[in-house]
C-alpha cells in the first residue's frame, strides 16, 4: 500500500507472537524488546539496540541466556535491564553484584584449584593479598557492571610501584574480572584493557655472583656462627646451584651416592610441598666433588642426630636441632648476620645459585650442559650470564676449579671425612698453599682410580685412564701453582 512506512526490518515478525519473533520484537528503529516471564509474570523490557538482522540474532541469543539464568537463580534485573521503568515492583529479587562478591567466588574457585592440585597454594596467596588490600577497598562495594576502564586505572596509578609489582596488581585483578564477566559475555569488561608495564633488561637486577675467595670466606663465617647443618646448607648452594625451594624439598632417597647424581623432582614454597619444580621440569644434576663431599658430611651428621632421637623424618636438610626446615626466613636471616660481620658486599641468598652458574662457565663448561644442569633456558645462560664472565682472570678460574675438586669445609678439629685431616677456618674448602701443596704426602688414589679398578676394567684402558687424570692434575698444578712472571712479595 501507497503510504506504508513500516520499518523494513521487522518484516516477516508478528508483534507479540513470541513463536514467530524467538521472543525479540522491534520497537521503532533504535530498539529492542524481550518477551519473558519471571513467576508467572510477563515483563517487556526494552534495550537501546538498533532492529537489525544481527542485532535481532544477538537479542535472541541474549534473551536465551537470561531465561538460563531465570531458571539457575541467578538473574539480576537491575544489571540487565538498568532503565526498566517498572523494576521497583519486580517480585523478584532486584539485587547487584558487587566487585566484592566477584572477588570471593573468584577466590574460592582459586581455592577449590588448589585442592585439587591445579594451582598452586602461593598463587592463591598472592591473589588474595592483591585483591584484599589493593582493589576491594577501592571497589568492592561497587557494582561490577558499573566498573569503568578509567576508574581502574587511576587506582592502578595512584600507588608507587615497581613495575613488577605493577604487573602482578594488573594480573590479579583481570583474572578476577574474567571470572565475574564470564556471566556478561556481552558486557565490556574493563580489566581486559590495562596494559602491563613493559620489563626491558635495564629494569632486571644485574647478576652480581660472589668471588670464590668471597664465597670461601662466608662459608667458614657460616659453619662458624651456625654451626654445620647450616653451613652445609649454605655451602652445598654454592656448589650445585638449586633454586632454595628445591634444596629444601630434598629427601635423603634423591641423592644416588653411587653415581653422584641428586634427582630434582619437587619444590616447597611457602611451606607447602609441590610435586614438581618451578620450571615443571625434572632434571638429574651430576655433583662435582665438592657437593658430593658436603653431602657426605651432611649424611653423617644426619645419622647422628637419627640415634639420638631428633630426626624422624626423611628430608636431606634440616636445622641443627634436627627439624625439617619448612620455610626459608631462618635460613636466610643466618646468612645476612653472617654477611654483615665480613667485609664484604652483601647479596641476597639466592645469589649463591648465580654464582654457581657463573663459576661453571667460567670453567669453560658447554652452556647448554650448564643450563640443563641449573634448570634454566640456553638464551638465559648466553645473554645473562656469559656476559659476566667475559674477562675472567685465570687466577680466579683456577681457584674456581681447586675449590669444586675439593673436600668439604672442616671446621677446627672436625676432621674431614674425604681427606682424613683437619682443615682451619683460615684457609676453608680445604684449599692448600703451594708450600703446603709440597709438604703434602701422596695422596690416596682418585675416585676415578677406584670406579676404575671396582668396575674390573680391562688394564690397557685403566691405564689410559689413570694417565689422563694424572695428566689433567698436573695441568691444574702447573696452573695455580706455577707463575710465569714472578715479581717479589708485598
Amino acid at each position: 500500500m501507497v503510504g506504508d512506512i513500516s520499518p523494513p526490518h521487522s518484516e516477516g515478525l508478528t508483534v507479540g507472537r513470541r513463536c514467530i519473533s524467538g521472543g525479540v520484537t522491534p520497537i521503532g528503529h533504535r530498539r529492542i524488546q524481550f518477551d519473558f516471564t519471571v513467576a508467572g509474570v510477563r515483563y517487556r523490557p526494552t534495550l537501546p539496540w538498533i532492529p537489525h538482522e544481527a542485532n535481532l540474532r544477538r537479542a535472541r541469543e541474549h534473551l536465551a541466556r537470561i531465561k538460563a539464568r531465570i531458571i539457575a537463580g541467578t538473574f539480576i534485573f537491575h544489571e540487565e535491564f538498568p532503565q526498566y521503568r517498572s523494576r521497583k515492583g519486580c517480585p523478584i529479587p532486584i539485587s547487584v553484584r558487587t566487585c566484592g562478591d566477584v572477588f570471593d567466588d573468584f577466590l574460592r574457585h582459586e581455592a577449590a584449584r588448589v585442592a585439587r592440585g591445579d594451582l598452586a597454594p602461593v598463587t592463591l596467596a598472592a591473589h588474595r593479598q592483591i585483591l584484599e588490600h589493593v582493589w576491594r577497598p577501592a571497589i568492592g562495594a561497587m557494582a561490577l557492571l558499573a566498573v569503568r576502564y578509567t576508574q581502574l586505572v587511576k587506582i592502578a596509578d595512584g600507588h608507587r610501584w615497581t613495575k613488577k609489582t605493577y604487573n602482578n596488581a594488573i594480573s590479579a585483578l583481570r583474572r578476577a574480572f574474567d571470572f565475574g564477566f564470564a556471566d556478561h559475555p556481552e558486557h565490556f569488561n574493563p580489566a581486559r584493557a590495562l596494559r602491563s608495564a613493559r620489563i626491558g633488561k635495564k629494569d632486571r637486577p644485574p647478576i652480581d655472583p660472589f668471588s670464590i675467595q668471597d664465597a670461601e670466606t662466608l662459608i667458614a663465617a657460616i659453619h662458624r656462627d651456625w654451626g654445620e647443618a647450616q653451613g652445609n646448607y649454605d655451602e652445598f648452594r654454592f656448589f650445585t646451584g638449586l633454586r632454595p625451594s628445591e634444596q629444601i624439598a630434598l629427601v635423603v632417597s634423591d641423592y644416588d651416592a653411587v653415581n653422584g647424581v641428586l634427582s630434582v623432582t619437587k619444590a616447597r614454597v611457602a611451606g607447602i610441598d609441590r610435586d614438581r619444580t618451578k620450571i615443571g621440569e625434572d632434571r638429574r644434576v651430576k655433583l662435582c666433588r665438592r657437593a658430593r663431599a658436603v653431602l657426605e658430611r651432611q649424611l653423617a651428621l644426619r645419622e647422628e642426630l637419627v640415634r639420638r632421637g631428633r630426626i624422624q623424618h626423611d628430608q636431606l636438610f634440616f636445622y641443627a636441632d634436627g627439624r625439617p626446615i619448612r620455610r626459608l626466613y631462618d635460613v636466610h636471616r643466618h646468612w645476612q648476620q653472617s654477611l654483615k660481620t665480613l667485609a664484604i658486599r652483601y647479596r641476597r641468598p639466592y645469589t649463591a645459585r648465580h654464582s654457581s652458574v657463573s663459576w661453571n662457565l667460567m670453567r669453560g663448561r658447554n652452556p647448554l650442559f650448564v643450563a640443563k644442569q641449573h634448570g634454566h633456558g640456553l638464551l638465559t645462560m648466553l645473554s645473562v650470564y656469559a656476559a659476566w664472565t667475559e674477562g675472567s682472570p685465570e687466577v680466579d678460574i683456577a681457584a674456581i676449579r681447586r675449590a669444586m675438586r675439593a673436600g668439604a669445609y672442616a671446621a677446627r678439629g672436625v676432621p674431614d671425612r674425604r681427606s682424613g685431616f683437619a682443615t682451619r677456618n683460615a684457609n676453608p674448602g680445604n684449599m692448600l698453599t703451594r708450600a703446603e701443596k709440597l709438604k703434602k704426602p701422596s695422596r690416596a688414589p682418585s675416585s676415578a682410580h677406584k670406579r676404575a679398578s671396582d668396575l674390573a676394567m680391562d688394564l690397557p684402558m685403566a691405564n689410559r685412564r689413570k694417565e689422563g687424570i694424572a695428566r689433567w692434575d698436573r695441568d691444574l698444578d702447573w696452573r695455580s701453582g706455577r707463575d710465569s712472571n714472578p715479581r717479589p712479595p708485598a
